[in-house]
């Protein structure tokens, strides 16, 4: 479906047509009864569902078997599969939810976590992991957030809470007048008025922001990517330009996280199996394409030479599509 990205999204994770929850769910018992599992069974199932099914499967398994799928699965994995496993078993909202309740939690914040999470989605996702983190931890999303972090990173993190931007209205004449105000609010003026760039990079819509962005670069002859740069520092910066990156190309904001989380020593694994799985049954085909174009190799060939056993093996289930 086309949106406000500017592409049409690509999942590579479907829902599967003809879908039987049922003998799903006889599938996934055969796999964890007896000696061993069959992880095989388990990733040939549950990577090629939507989120939906995978939550039928769950009912009929409690139907048939009068088991909790969860606790099983729990009980028969280990490690970064298991844990990419119940990313799978959570609905998404409240799978996001908690993995910002984890940013927040203990000593220093996540900050990166927080920004990858509320600065690239739209007033719909943003409002179901609102009312999921609230109907789970029974506190306030914005109150967490403003506990945990400060100053105008705050404020920008508060800002996308409220889930009402424009996500509709583009009017070309209004451009040049708010790429005049951004302009003013930061090379224009001495110090930066970061309650300016945030006000207009929260309200408008990202058809709207991407004209802006054009007409900042007319007067400017740099783009307005440029100026956040140096302008700003920080944890505002990253925000700002996760705002910033997403509006101008959203798939390509994801193929560089997707990027980081798999370089140098070790690889953020949390990262990426939240990466992967919130975004396969929305656009992970575009991203694809993306990490392609920025990396000169595939996606799926960064994940195998960077995962290995069943993690990677349902990693890659997923993203193939």
């Amino acid at each position: 479906m086309a949106s406000s990205t500017g592409y049409t999204e690509i999942p590579t994770v479907n829902p599967l047509a003809h879908c039987d929850p049922s003998s799903d769910a006889s599938v996934l018992r055969k796999a964890m009864k007896g000696f061993g599992t069959d992880e095989a069974a388990i990733i040939g199932v549950l990577s090629h569902r939507s989120s939906d099914q995978r939550q039928q499967i769950l009912l009929k398994y409690q139907q048939g078997y009068g088991r909790d799928l969860v606790k099983d699965l729990k009980s028969e994995l280990s490690g970064k599969f298991e844990e990419a496993i119940l990313a799978l078993m959570t609905p998404l909202p409240l799978y996001l939810a908690q993995e910002l309740h984890h940013a927040m939690q203990g000593i220093g914040t996540n900050e990166r976590t927080l920004v990858e999470i509320l600065c690239t989605r739209d007033n719909q996702s943003l409002m179901a992991i609102k009312n999921a983190y609230h109907h789970h931890y029974r506190k306030k999303l914005e109150d967490d957030l403003r506990g945990d972090t400060s100053g105008d990173f705050r404020r920008l993190l508060i800002s996308m809470c409220a889930c009402s931007r424009d996500e509709t209205n583009c009017d070309p004449a209004l451009a040049p007048n708010l790429a005049q105000q951004l302009y003013k609010a930061g090379v224009g003026k001495v110090g930066t008025d970061e309650a300016e760039f945030n006000r207009i990079l929260s309200t408008y819509s990202y058809p709207m922001l991407r004209l802006v962005f054009d007409e900042y670069k007319k007067i400017k002859g740099k783009s307005f990517g440029d100026a956040l740069d140096s302008e700003l520092s920080g944890d505002l910066k990253l925000g700002m330009m996760a705002v910033y990156d997403c509006i101008q190309n959203r798939a390509a904001y994801f193929a560089k996280e997707l990027h980081d989380s798999m370089a140098g020593m070790g690889t953020r694994d949390r990262a990426l199996i939240r990466l992967v799985v919130s975004r396969c049954e929305i656009d992970m085909g575009n991203i694809k394409q993306e990490y392609h174009k920025m990396y000169s190799k595939s996606l799926e060939h960064a994940i195998k030479n960077d995962t290995s056993g069943d993690l990677k093996k349902l990693l890659i289930g997923m993203v193939e599509g």
